[in-house]
Order: C-alpha cells, then sequence, then structure tokens
C-alpha cells in the first residue's frame, strides 16, 4: 500500500498513544474511528483502556498515593480488565495480580531492580559471546569489566 498505512500499523500506533499526549478533540477522534471500526475497534479500544489503567496505576510511584490511592487505581484495572471479553486483557491483569507485592512496592518507595536487571541482561549477553573463552577467569573478567559504570557509558555511546 503507498502513500496509506496497514490497517494494522494504524491500529499499533493507536495503542501506543498516552492519554497525556491527546487533545481532547484527538481523544474524541480515536475513540470515535476505533468505535465506528466495529468489533476490532471496540476490542482495540479496551485494550488502550486497560494499557492506560495501568499507566495511572504505576505512575502513582510519583505522586506518594495514600492506600485508598493505590488501591482504588488498582480496583479499576484489575475491574476494567474482568469485565472485558478479550483473553489477553484478562491475562494482563492475572499478571499484574500476581505480581502485586512487588508492584505494590514499587509504587510505595519508587525503586525497583531494573539496573540489576540491566546489569543481568548484559552479563549473560557478554558470557554468551565469551562461550569459547578456555579460560573461565577471562571470561569471568571479561563480564566484570563489561559491567563496570565507565564501560556502561562507553558501550551506550558507541550504540549511538
Amino acid at each position: 500500500m503507498v502513500g496509506r498505512l496497514h490497517p494494522e500499523w494504524k491500529a499499533r500506533r493507536r495503542l501506543l498513544r498516552n492519554r497525556e499526549d491527546l487533545t481532547d478533540d484527538q481523544f474524541a477522534t480515536m475513540r470515535n474511528t476505533l468505535l465506528g471500526e466495529g468489533k476490532i475497534g471496540q476490542t482495540l479500544l479496551t485494550a488502550w483502556i486497560a494499557k492506560e489503567n495501568l499507566r495511572t496505576l504505576l505512575a502513582l510511584a510519583r505522586t506518594g498515593a495514600d492506600r485508598n490511592q493505590v488501591g482504588n487505581a488498582r480496583w479499576r484495572f484489575l475491574t476494567w480488565c474482568a469485565d472485558s471479553d478479550i483473553p489477553e486483557v484478562r491475562q494482563l491483569a492475572t499478571t499484574v495480580n500476581r505480581w502485586w507485592p512487588e508492584i505494590a512496592a514499587f509504587i510505595h518507595t519508587g525503586h525497583s531492580n531494573a539496573k540489576s536487571e540491566g546489569n543481568n541482561r548484559v552479563i549473560k549477553l557478554i558470557a554468551r559471546n565469551a562461550f569459547g573463552f578456555r579460560n573461565p577467569a577471562n571470561q569471568r573478567l571479561r563480564t566484570r569489566c563489561v559491567t563496570t559504570r565507565r564501560a556502561r557509558g562507553h558501550l551506550r555511546t558507541a550504540q549511538l
């Protein structure tokens, strides 16, 4: 299709738009367009609202919200997902519910283990690349060197 976006690409782009990035008119246009596309549009709108409810819940980490606010946002998210007839949205709610203690800790403290998870990913990647090393000490040294702060900064600028 020359000059026109594939319907799947347009749908994906709609799902990636955040509510705070849309004016009221843009939101109304998006909503009405999705509702006008029938069952698939309604499914996309339901998934988009679930995503926005989850984003609202996670954004409470920046506000210092109390337990009632967190509980209300969680209830809105879980209820919306449970009321949908979309298996993926229900699975998202199940996953969030299963991980709730960790998510609640993030919301209340504002801290996550993202840095350590990032280091673990780099370590696994480097270990995989260094698989042919005959000396395990050299493999460990290479992994340790790559995960230092200075090396990570160098890697980041090299990727740009």
